[in-house]
């Protein structure tokens, strides 16, 4: 935050550039309160979307700090002045809110507010939220509030743009929900042919072992043992898979932390080696980690499954300004030249559209014997 106030089409323009350079609901909220706050001058701001159930689905604040916020307890209920807000669709321009006849208190660790101005945030017909100022930062009018009627305006005006960029927000991470559906639906079919063919050369070698333990012991040993290498595989395939379709823990954990957890898993469930090294990357925009993620995962992929490496190393560093993910390999590599043929069995092509998608690129290195290289550049890290 600034150390004083902001004022005119400079910091208007600021504040809604900011709001739609977020595509995270979360990161659009925190960044609309923020806005509000240092644009109208006030000690506390909040937002709040309501749930259907009398309660919010999401409150942030800006003025108060986590420690505070955590002691104040539960997110608030839709009752008195904050429900006015929701239910009423009106501003709300108060001297002291504590005298409003719909006050109902706060809890102990609550800040002690006075003048307030709220105004629901619409989308249409539909009120999405609604934003909400206390204790204006000025010399109070006798018996009156520090809020203005230009400060109603102004807090207008942020309020729709608000509206878009939450909406774009939700749209955007609907499409990554969509997105992930189509990921998880892929795998699964890759699960169920990739399980589904070496089950059944268990079931063929076992019943050829059956055959021959009678009249050609020593073949039906040789059988037997390949029953039991396809065992092996079957079990490795499903290990992969179900580490694939877990959903990526990016909101929590971060790309690094993420990327760490799987490749640890996958070491353990192959036999070749598999290690990662990270170096200098900061926390990256959600798109930018979710393509670095699918493009890694789609190079462990290939390395494990079909390159017949001993050892995959697997690193992310800072490159400037821009993120990039290696992921190398000492299997039996390809020649680059074939790439029609080899761009659809390795997912080279998707993999390329997931760097360009987040404006990065993808290097390929490769030859017979040789091993293979997928370098992945991405801006922001």
């Amino acid at each position: 935050m600034s150390q004083g106030p902001r004022s005119g089409l400079a910091a208007v323009s600021s504040a809604l550039l900011a709001m739609s350079r977020h595509l995270e609901v979360r990161d659009v909220l925190k960044t609309i309160v923020a806005s509000a706050r240092e644009l109208l001058d006030a000690q506390y701001a909040a937002l709040g979307v309501p749930d259907d159930h009398g309660g919010f689905a999401q409150f942030v604040v800006d003025g108060i700090g986590e420690e505070q916020w955590k002691a104040i307890g539960p997110l608030p209920r839709q009752h008195g002045i904050l429900a006015a807000m929701l239910h009423e669709a009106r501003p709300e321009r108060l001297a002291d809110v504590r005298e409003d006849p719909r006050f109902e208190g706060w809890p102990s660790a609550h800040p002690d507010m006075s003048d307030f101005l709220g105004l629901p945030i619409r989308d249409g017909d539909e009120v999405v939220g609604a934003l909400y100022l206390a204790n204006k930062n000025c010399a109070k009018p006798a018996g009156g509030c520090g809020f203005t009627e230009d400060d109603e305006e102004l807090l207008s005006i942020l309020a729709q743009h608000a509206a878009i960029a939450l909406t774009n927000a939700r749209l955007y991470e609907r499409s990554r929900e969509l997105t992930i559906a189509e990921e998880r639906s892929r795998l699964a079919h890759e699960l169920h042919d990739a399980v589904s063919q070496k089950l059944f050369s268990l079931r063929l070698t076992a019943q050829a072992a059956a055959a021959l333990v009678d009249r050609d012991p020593s073949r039906a040993k040789g059988e037997l043992q390949q029953v039991a290498a396809l065992a092996a595989e079957a079990a490795d395939e499903l290990r992969a898979a179900v580490v694939e379709l877990r959903p990526a823990a990016l909101d929590e954990d971060g790309l690094v932390a993420t990327l760490r957890t799987q490749i640890r898993v996958l070491d353990r469930a192959h036999s070749a080696r598999v290690t990662f090294t990270s170096r200098g990357v900061r926390a990256l925009p959600a798109a930018q980690e979710e393509a670095l993620l699918r493009v890694a995962q789609e190079a462990l992929h290939n390395a494990l499954r079909h390159s017949g490496a001993e050892h995959v190393e697997v690193s992310l560093h800072r490159r400037g300004p821009a993120a990039v993910l290696r992921v190398t390999d000492d299997g039996g590599g390809f020649d680059p030249t074939t790439v029609r043929r080899a761009g659809r069995h390795l997912g080279l092509v998707s993999m390329r559209d997931r760097a360009s998608g987040v404006g990065g690129s993808l290097v390929v290195e490769s030859a017979p014997g040789k091993g293979t290289t997928i370098e992945m550049e991405a801006p922001g890290g």
